[in-house]
């Protein structure tokens, strides 16, 4: 009787290491792809975030775009305009950016209407613009909020409703230029180059390269 609940005990336990490792070799690997997307979809807290400068040149109106001190947002700005100078933060790791007027302080934002409005306070989804490199190598900025809602002018410089407006569409499409002298006033950065003190197998290294 013994022998045969030794012998039932046994079968059962190698059932069960059968079972565990069916369940390991079912298991999929990590989709880093998926964890990506999902990740840049939420606002990055922990790593440092990278901060930008340089103006918006619109396609249509010919200027740059500009926050001006009311709160209004047009693409008027002549090159080197100090309201066309904007600050480009980045939310998260990806390409999602909030972009503030130099001069003034005010983020670029868009309402439930889909108008082009300056905020103070530009931490709200509303103030959250994906960059999408266009095959045209133009820009086009997608609010978060307001999916498939994009920053766009007319050919006068005027905003355009996000409701009103496809990644396709000119009013759209800009490029990112350094304010007029900004590449001249930034003194020119060298490498650096540290020497350290050689130990044993480095200079065993150096000795036998040289060789």
């Amino acid at each position: 009787m013994n022998y045969i609940t030794s012998i039932l005990g046994y079968l059962l336990l190698h059932l069960f290491v059968i079972c565990l490792q069916a369940q390991v070799t079912v298991q999929s690997p990590p989709n880093f792809t998926q964890h990506v997307r999902e990740q840049s979809l939420v606002t990055d807290q922990l790593s440092r975030r990278l901060i930008r400068t340089y103006q918006l040149y619109s396609r249509t109106s010919g200027k740059h775009v500009q926050i001006l001190a009311n709160k209004k947002i047009n693409a008027m700005a002549e090159d080197g305009d100090p309201h066309a100078k904007l600050i480009v933060e980045t939310d998260t790791f990806g390409s999602r950016v909030r972009i503030k007027g130099a001069e003034t302080g005010y983020y670029i934002c868009m309402n439930k209407k889909g108008k082009l409005i300056g905020k103070t306070n530009g931490r709200g989804k509303d103030c959250v613009f994906s960059e999408i490199v266009l095959e045209n190598n133009y820009t086009a900025l997608q609010n978060v909020k307001y999916e498939g809602w994009f920053m766009a002018f007319t050919r006068r410089g005027r905003p355009r409703k996000g409701s009103k407006t496809r990644q396709h569409q000119r009013e759209v499409h800009f490029m990112k230029r350094l304010p007029k002298g900004h590449h001249t006033t930034e003194p020119h950065k060298r490498f650096e180059f540290i020497n350290y003190p050689f130990n044993r197998r480095s200079k065993r290294t150096r000795y036998s390269s040289s060789r």
